[in-house]
């Protein structure tokens, strides 16, 4: 096995020979980011899986509503030059397509559904990317957008709860409260009234 750097050296001079990426940067001795066209995900993926980086990590997405655009970030890995390499693109936020990768990788299929149920992203070519993975019976836009508001959503979803100052045992058992606040005030004691 060659050192990290000597790996991070080889993979950046693959990308280079085959792609020309937007930017590239190394973020650790164990990892690079090339940020590609939508249009070279696919075959960066292929050459990259071709070269021994056949396990993808993750796949998942950006949300920047200031650009109108998303960004995928797909990561993968290989275990014999120990380096992860982030592939990165953005897409337009409006109209949110990028092709499956399951021919390719065929564990996306999961990956791609989540993205899908929290950012949006249609993926073509994954039979399942609309079914719900995660938030069964959701009936909202995507929860990952920025533009998604938690607070108006819990307001519409959810019961009004008043909260009072008061707080009463409710098990039939008596309160440790007096006991913390005794143990907090000999902590306290013992360190000589000093927190």
């Amino acid at each position: 096995m060659t050192s990290s750097m000597s790996n991070v050296e080889f993979v950046k001079d693959l990308v280079n020979k085959n792609f020309h990426p937007l930017s590239q940067e190394i973020l650790s001795p164990y990892q690079i980011s090339f940020v590609v066209e939508k249009d070279d995900v696919h075959q960066l993926l292929i050459v990259l899986k071709t070269a021994g980086w056949i396990q993808m990590s993750y796949l998942s997405a950006i949300d920047w509503p200031l650009e109108n655009k998303f960004e995928l970030i797909y990561i993968l890995m290989n275990w014999e030059k120990a380096v992860h390499v982030q592939i990165r693109s953005k897409i337009d936020r409006t109209v949110p397509i990028m092709n499956t990768i399951i021919p390719i990788f065929p564990g996306a299929k999961y990956y791609e559904r989540e993205c899908h149920e929290f950012f949006g992203i249609a993926f073509p070519g994954n039979p399942d990317y609309e079914k719900q993975l995660i938030l069964e019976g959701w009936d909202d836009i995507p929860p990952l957008r920025k533009d998604f508001d938690p607070r108006a959503y819990s307001e519409r979803k959810f019961p009004q709860r008043v909260y009072t100052e008061d707080f009463s045992v409710t098990n039939n058992e008596p309160s440790k409260q007096a006991k913390r606040a005794a143990r907090k005030q000999r902590a306290e004691s013992l360190r000589g009234g000093k927190k």
